[in-house]
């Protein structure tokens, strides 16, 4: 029992220790970072320069400032928690409010860029035609950058009469189909001649061949692409959001607090967003250990 609970806690401290000594580094360089940047807001607005001031009151007025260049993370913390706990879910001002909105057009642009990438990556496996005509292609359209073709797509798309989640979705979808899409046809490529030999011995059909071996060969070249998409798929929901001006989405309330210098408000939100995303590759990565367990592909 002793020896149980050893290795338990040896394996907690091999897992989070690094993660939390990552992450105590990264808030002392914060709150360095916020007293260097406010320092002279902080002189300018809250202190007297001409009766003086000490050190430690310089350091206290760069960590409460109402308007600061670079909050602290106390700061973005109490606004996090005030806004999950002061307001309710359906309010514009709770993020959790947000969080849903994105993360409907996250998912579903996951979703169809995931089935658009397999079908792409069929497609190009088993024709050398379309391999020498799609995938330059598909290369050649993530070198467009986001934010010149979301306004684009958006105005499009409202023309046809899409609104809401659709137009957000398919910006999503944009960034998702790409990884799903290259990983695949790798995947799809891997079995050894001899395996492929070996369907053509048991005069496996085409489709037999793609459902009994290349696509559980290409699982482990999947899941990968799929945790990369779903977060890119994020990146694109909330850029999306951007020049429409929506008043919900984790885009949205960047842009608001852009707009009224709430600067805590955005770091929140940013917050909130890489949580969301770290949710969001957590389940992908759930899924994948459910899937390559059943298989037997790991313990």
């Amino acid at each position: 029992m002793a020896d149980a609970k050893k290795s338990l806690l040896q394996r907690a401290a091999h897992d989070w220790l690094p993660v939390a000594v990552v992450l105590l580094a990264v808030v002392i360089a914060w709150y360095g970072a916020a007293w260097g940047l406010n320092a002279q807001g902080a002189i300018e607005r809250v202190l007297d320069e001409e009766a003086g001031y000490t050190q430690m009151e310089l350091f206290e007025a760069t960590m409460t400032m109402e308007r600061p260049l670079m909050p602290a993370p106390h700061q973005v913390a109490m606004d996090f928690y005030e806004s999950l706990t002061e307001w309710p879910i359906d309010s514009p001002r709770n993020l959790i409010y947000h969080v849903i909105v994105t993360g409907q057009s996250t998912l579903l642009g996951f979703v169809l860029g995931t089935a658009l990438g397999l079908l792409l990556s069929v497609l190009i496996v088993h024709s050398r035609t379309l391999d020498k005509a799609l995938l330059p292609w598909i290369v050649a359209s993530q070198t467009v950058p986001v934010l010149a073709i979301a306004p684009i797509v958006l105005v499009v798309l409202g023309s046809l009469g899409f609104s809401g989640t659709a137009p957000k979705a398919f910006i999503a979808m944009y960034l998702c189909f790409f990884p799903v899409t290259v990983a695949m046809v790798q995947g799809l490529r891997s079995p050894q001649k001899i395996e492929t030999e070996m369907m053509h011995t048991y005069a496996a059909s085409r489709w037999q061949s793609l459902w009994l071996l290349r696509l559980p060969s290409a699982l482990p070249f999947l899941f990968p692409a799929l945790r990369v998409g779903v977060a890119a798929g994020l990146v694109g929901a909330m850029v999306a959001e951007l020049p429409t001006g929506a008043q919900a989405g984790l885009g949205a309330r960047l842009l608001t607090g852009s707009y009224y210098g709430q600067t805590v408000q955005i770091w929140s939100a940013l917050v909130m967003s890489a949580l969301l995303g770290l949710a969001l590759t957590g389940a992908v990565a759930g899924v994948e250990r459910l899937v390559l367990r059943s298989r037997g592909g790991i313990a």
